[in-house]
């Protein structure tokens, strides 16, 4: 059995003037929110690479994964090209955030502005072995893929 690492605190260092550190909006919510550390813009179809001001220490077996909000996507079309984008442990670099508009109207944000949110993760990291042929699986599925169980 695997166990989540204990994470009592996120190490932040705020890199920028203004910039926010990432934060829940209510207590027991799973993600923090992640602002933008200055304004963008962004036209139908484009994408931009948009600066959060912020750096994170994450502890060893812990991972973020960058998601997008649900209401600027309900609201603008507005995602995240690699969603989830993945945050590693030992990454200590400025947080930055893939943005898209998948909508048909521009969409702008202000510095200080909610664009994504940070959900920390614990994760296994086995050592990998190659072998001849793979173990069964739990079922009979084996190697059928996309729809082998039914609707």
């Amino acid at each position: 059995m695997v166990t989540a690492p204990a994470i009592d605190e996120l190490q932040v260092t705020v890199l920028r003037e203004g910039a926010q550190p990432p934060q829940r909006t209510r207590p027991g919510d799973a993600g923090l929110d992640l602002r933008c550390a200055e304004g963008v813009a962004l036209a139908p179809g484009e994408r931009a690479v948009v600066a959060t001001g912020v750096a994170i220490a994450l502890p060893p077996g812990v991972a973020g994964l960058v998601l997008p909000r649900s209401g600027l996507a309900a609201e603008h079309g507005i995602g995240l090209v690699n969603s989830p984008g993945l945050v590693d442990p030992n990454y200590r670099g400025e947080l930055r955030v893939v943005l898209v508009n998948h909508g048909r109207e521009p969409f702008a944000a202000r510095a200080g502005d909610r664009i994504a949110q940070l959900l920390l993760v614990p994760f296994v990291a086995p050592a990998v072995r190659v072998v001849d042929e793979l173990a069964p699986g739990g079922d009979d599925r084996g190697a059928g893929g996309f729809g082998s169980s039914g609707r």
